[in-house]
């Protein structure tokens, strides 16, 4: 019986909760905001917390806690739009005349339980639309930034508790000393959470597929090599791992994923070049989304048809093994239908008519959980620590219409910033490193000619689970040394810009 309950409301960042509290060694459970006080009662938790979501307290049919939930003398802690659910019931909530997002600072003007420790200033991350203006005398302000007065609050008598930042992500750098708070200062939790992942995934791959035999989509990045690694211990010969070149690769990638994956002496190993069949289909196509729709189908297509020829020599093949995350399943709004849609992920916008039956044994964990898993499986550290690759690849950070000329300017010009951060080793700083191209010319001169060429924006982030960002400060002479490479040796570009935006409000790739 978990511990600690932690009801979703749509949020991008509810599993992020979960995972933090497990993390503490105690034993959390999502369960969805239609909940009841009595369901809550039969489930004796030590405490719950109420997560963030995209919706409005004010908006019909928004997602609204049962009141008595709250009347359970059970600790509760609202985090965002789950303090702002406290306010409704209680006080007073405001569309925010000033939004804020991202880092913001907050003044403590008392600890009490819930900041127990903390500094009087500390940085936090914001993401919020609503706050919170009033609350009775009885709840106790404890923080507010320069345009949320009630950043953070308690009320010792009630056992309610509330933040209007998030304290679980990576950018809120005391956030899980105040996740500490709750768990054992205010809940009195006792640890009772530790597990070994990987035997626990090998055996319930070992259940779900028997004496069939699955085909294992890779795309050399961490996440499907570890899935695959996963799998093929699980069933050994049974699992078919085919790399599909789709023609949107880095440069050398396909020959440099065959080579890693021979090492891992995968016995049934497949190169499909489809380059040809996905650059027809995406002619002309600038929409992102229609973009990732077209690769997520014909990438099920080339496989089933690769299934086809592979079932004349082995029968049983009835399993797609994918390398999905969580990331990739809570931006596509799978999770909750309250969560807000950000882009369609190549693995989650599949084909209803789909022959095979897919089996995604990353699907509940984060990349660093991931990673965890590859050391645990014992992959080279190369693998385990390569910077994420989207599966749609270069289509998505081409902005607009994918053309040969533009894949081939952004592959030499990535192909330099990779290089050079890896010369400088800045590689294993940074979470994530990419070049993009804008579907843009911009008048430029080299030598003494005009020139109208492309830009390009080099993208470098820190992160800890990819569902929040900041952006790398890079050192300006390193930027000025990989601009000026690509300038001169990248034939068609003339500007290079470096992204210093973060994840939220951006994303980290571009569409």
């Amino acid at each position: 019986m978990a511990q600690i309950i932690v009801i979703n409301f749509g949020s991008q960042v509810a599993h992020l909760i979960a995972r933090r509290i497990r993390e503490l060694g105690i034993f959390t459970e999502i369960k969805p905001y239609g909940i009841s006080a009595n369901e809550i009662k039969k489930l004796k938790p030590k405490g719950i917390i109420l997560s963030g979501g995209p919706s409005s307290v004010y908006e019909k049919n928004s997602p609204l806690v049962d009141k008595k939930i709250l009347e359970l003398n059970i600790p509760v802690l609202g985090i965002c739009y789950g303090l702002q659910l406290i306010g409704k019931y209680y006080g007073k909530v405001i569309p925010g005349k000033l939004k804020e997002y991202g880092k913001k600072r907050i003044r403590i003007r008392k600890n009490g339980n819930l900041l127990y420790g903390l500094k009087r200033e500390e940085e936090v991350w914001m993401s919020h639309g609503d706050l919170v203006t009033y609350l009775p005398k009885n709840f106790e302000i404890l923080a507010k930034t320069d345009t949320c007065p009630i950043a953070a609050v308690e009320n010792n008598d009630k056992k309610i508790y509330g933040v209007q930042f998030h304290p679980e992500v990576a950018h809120t750098p005391k956030g899980v000393d105040i996740l500490k708070n709750f768990v054992f200062r205010i809940c009195n939790a006792k640890k009772d959470w530790s597990i070994s992942l990987a035997p626990k995934l090998i055996r319930e791959i070992k259940e779900i597929v028997k004496n069939d035999s699955v085909i294992m989509g890779t795309s050399g990045g961490v996440d499907s090599t570890v899935a695959a690694a996963l799998i093929h211990k699980a069933i050994g010969k049974k699992m078919h791992c085919v790399f599909i070149d789709h023609g949107l690769l880095r440069k050398n990638e396909a020959e440099a994923v065959m080579d890693s994956f021979k090492s891992m002496d995968f016995e049934n190993l497949y190169l499909v070049n489809a380059e040809k069949i996905f650059l027809e289909r995406l002619r002309g196509i600038a929409e992102p989304e229609e973009k990732r729709r077209i690769i997520g189908h014909t990438f099920i297509e080339v496989f089933e048809k690769k299934v086809e020829e592979l079932e004349k020599k082995y029968y049983g093949i009835k399993f797609l093994g994918q390398g999905t995350i969580y990331p990739d399943r809570i931006e596509s709004a799978q999770p909750t239908k309250e969560a807000s849609k950000i882009k369609s992920h190549h693995n989650v916008t599949l084909p209803e008519k789909m022959k095979l039956k897919v089996i995604e044994p990353l699907k509940e964990l984060y990349k660093d959980e991931v990673r965890k898993l590859g050391k645990e499986l014992s992959l080279p550290k190369e693998i385990v620590y390569r910077h994420p690759f989207p599966g749609p690849g270069f289509a998505i950070r081409i902005l607009g219409e994918i053309t040969n000329e533009r894949l081939e300017i952004l592959r030499n010009a990535d192909y330099i910033f990779i290089e050079e951060l890896k010369k400088a080793k800045h590689y294993d700083k940074v979470w994530q490193a990419f070049a993009a191209l804008f579907p843009i010319k911009t008048v430029g001169v080299k030598g003494d000619a005009r020139t109208y060429e492309y830009v390009i924006s080099l993208r470098a982030v820190t992160s800890f689970d990819a569902m929040t960002a900041d952006w790398a400060k890079l050192p300006y002479g390193f930027l000025e040394k990989v601009s000026s490479r690509i300038i001169n040796e990248v034939k068609g570009v003339n500007r290079v810009v470096y992204d210093i935006s973060q994840k939220p409000p951006a994303t980290i790739e571009y569409e």
